[in-house]
């Protein structure tokens, strides 16, 4: 049924403004001459294999149904794309999207809240995990439908770490004791410990030490803080124990190839890691000193674009993939992906495989990251910037914490209001 008069005020004369303008660069028709199932564009950052499996995706819908035809348009950076496209009047229906990026692109009026499609048609927001369906709800509305989730959860060479007699570490101690067991040097470090290679990484770590990244009210930073110092000394710890060596293994897949015992990884890795051969298992993260327990939860939703030309076909399709399990466990069992609907990430399919059992379980407690105006530009310009120093021996625990600190307010700051 068309449900395109729901969509109301500015956003309806943007679909009219878009449906007067020249379609181009992958914008639908979506006009329904009456000859054919409606054409629905689908864009994504995905390319590659990956491309291949969102089409097959959209294939299963495209024979589900004789509506819609949904075809993948692959795209590079496409949030910026997306708002070429809104500028040019030649926006796709629906994106494949970072969930991250809702709060950046909302005030930018280049999504179509669904508020009024969810009530129409009762879909039960409850079945998707929560921490997913926050990251697309902005100012009260909804702007998304939650697709996909990951995690990092600790991978391990299950022959290294048999050789070394040792079992998957479960705290911060026995990781520290199963990479010094596990190491291997000859003249040189041949095989690594555990990977700490990603500095990226540090607000799971923050969650085990028991800390925060930022105040409770989103105005500063707060992982300058004892626990936060608590963190970088457990890495100094096994950068001292000769474990890991900045640097070691770049290029490759040191994990598939065997030199790394332990590492930090998500579900995307699974399909490279089996067709490798090294045995490997998963474990939920260790636990920090206290029993804290701490992980990431990202992934991605489908938006319709403001001004979309087939929103109906937009909302049909992401519908039909998000709140229909089976076609969520469908399409994992092509690309590895987790879905972000909880009963179908409960499906057997994951659950009985250990491969996918720990992320499950990782996934009742996994956070995801704040959207507090400016908390992205904290992360990846004063925190990260200042850890890789602090790997890198440039700098000290106190002294990079401090740095992250003083630039991260004055970033808080200049977003603030």
């Amino acid at each position: 049924m068309k449900r395109a008069a729901r969509i109301t005020g500015a956003l309806a004369a943007a679909a009219v403004l878009a449906g007067a303008l020249s379609a181009c660069g992958g914008g639908s028709d979506g006009g329904g001459s009456g000859d054919g199932p409606q054409e629905v564009t689908f864009w994504g950052s995905w390319s590659g294999a990956q491309a291949k499996q969102l089409q097959q995706q959209a294939d299963a819908f495209n024979e589900a149904q004789d509506e819609y035809e949904v075809t993948y348009v692959g795209q590079e950076l496409v949030e910026e794309k997306l708002l070429t496209a809104l500028a040019s009047g030649s926006v796709p229906d629906v994106v494949l999207w970072d969930r991250y990026n809702t709060p950046l692109y909302v005030p930018k009026n280049a999504l179509t809240p669904l508020d009024e499609y969810i009530e129409a048609d009762g879909v039960d927001l409850g079945q998707f995990y929560d921490q997913a369906m926050g990251e697309l709800v902005v100012d009260d509305q909804t702007w998304g439908l939650p697709l996909l989730v990951d995690n990092r959860s600790l991978f391990y060479n299950t022959e290294l770490l048999e050789e070394a007699g040792v079992e998957p570490p479960t705290d911060w101690d026995s990781l520290k004791a199963a990479a010094e067991a596990t190491t291997r040097r000859d003249g040189r470090l041949t095989v690594a410990g555990f990977a700490l290679d990603d500095p990226g990484l540090f607000n799971i770590w923050l969650r085990q030490a028991g800390g925060q990244m930022f105040t409770d009210d989103g105005t500063a930073t707060a992982f300058n803080s004892p626990e936060g110092l608590e963190v970088l000394e457990f890495w100094q710890s096994l950068l001292d124990a000769g474990v890991y060596e900045p640097g070691f293994g770049e290029g490759v897949d040191a994990f598939a190839e065997g030199s790394v015992a332990m590492k930090y990884d998500g579900p995307w890795a699974l399909t490279a890691l089996d067709e490798a051969e090294v045995g490997y298992g998963i474990t939920q993260p260790p636990v920090g000193p206290d029993g804290d327990q701490g992980a990431g939860m990202g992934g991605f939703g489908l938006v319709i674009p403001a001004g979309a030309k087939n929103a109906d076909g937009a909302w049909e399709f992401m519908k039909w993939w998000t709140t229909q399990p089976e076609n969520g466990v469908e399409f994992a069992r092509s690309s590895g992906w987790i879905p972000a609907n909880i009963e179908a990430a409960n499906d057997p399919y994951f659950t009985e495989d250990d491969r996918y059992k720990a992320f499950i379980e990782t996934m009742e407690y996994a956070q995801v990251r704040s959207n507090i105006p400016g908390a992205s530009d904290v992360e990846g310009k004063a925190l990260i910037p200042a850890l890789e120093k602090f790997l890198a021996g440039e700098t000290d625990a106190a002294t990079a914490l401090q740095e992250a600190q003083d630039l991260g307010d004055r970033i808080l700051a200049d977003n603030a209001g």
